[in-house]
């Protein structure tokens, strides 16, 4: 509601029909489209993985007959099952309001594909964050730093089209359009080659696994289940 008051205000206010190649019928469809791949990438399953560090409670989690990670990973997808749901519903009411044109049911197949595989990837970017409390006290700044940054960045709060060319082209290299804008113009059929998209995330997201790994290792050797 408040971005499309916000928009609406910004396109009657300035008197332009085209705002950054976007009319407001489809700034609109944009932010309804960000809206749904919000439900499937965002996801905070790992947000108390600090706090069983910091208390001590991972120590019941190392005596169970499965991996630490199996058990939040398992979590994750319970999670992202029930977002499939909220989705569907988000999508169906949005549809039968106007703000959303679906261009096809492939695009619809692989925006949600991508989205849930960039769900994946904010997983991990959250345990990763979760595991910095075998050294740090409190780790929701992080957190909370990383989300407006990737707000920003990602397309969250307006299309990556208003940046310049030259940024956007830095950005391209990094995770965080591909994180929202992309997930986005997916499902407006705006996007002709899904390979690149998916071997970018995916090799940050075995990168950051691999660091996750590497920091659970040598963070047990420093744990000693204090609060218990």
């Amino acid at each position: 509601i408040i971005k499309y008051n916000l928009w609406t205000t910004i396109y009657e206010s300035s008197g332009n029909e085209v705002i950054a190649n976007f009319t407001l019928d489809r700034m609109l469809t944009y932010h309804a489209w960000v809206l749904i791949t919000g439900l499937l990438v965002t996801s905070y399953t790992s947000m108390n993985l600090a706090e069983d560090i910091r208390m001590g409670r991972i120590s019941t989690y190392l005596i169970y007959p499965f991996n630490f990670w199996e058990f939040h990973t398992a979590s994750f997808l319970g999670f992202q099952t029930l977002q499939l749901v909220i989705c569907a519903v988000f999508l169906i009411a949005m549809s039968f309001l106007g703000f959303l044109g679906i261009p096809s049911w492939y695009y619809l197949f692989h925006g949600l594909l991508y989205s849930l595989f960039v769900g994946f990837f904010w997983f991990v970017i959250q345990y990763f964050f979760g595991l910095l409390a075998f050294w740090l006290e409190e780790t929701w700044m992080l957190r909370v730093s990383f989300l407006l940054i990737s707000s920003f960045l990602s397309g969250a709060y307006f299309p990556l089209d208003v940046y310049p060319e030259w940024l956007l082209s830095i950005l391209n290299y990094t995770p965080f359009p591909y994180m929202g804008y992309y997930p986005v113009k997916i499902f407006m059929g705006e996007v002709s080659s899904f390979f690149p998209l998916y071997l970018n995330i995916g090799c940050w997201t075995l990168g950051v696994g691999v660091i996750v790994t590497l920091i659970w290792k040598r963070g047990l050797k420093l744990y000693t289940a204090a609060g218990m």
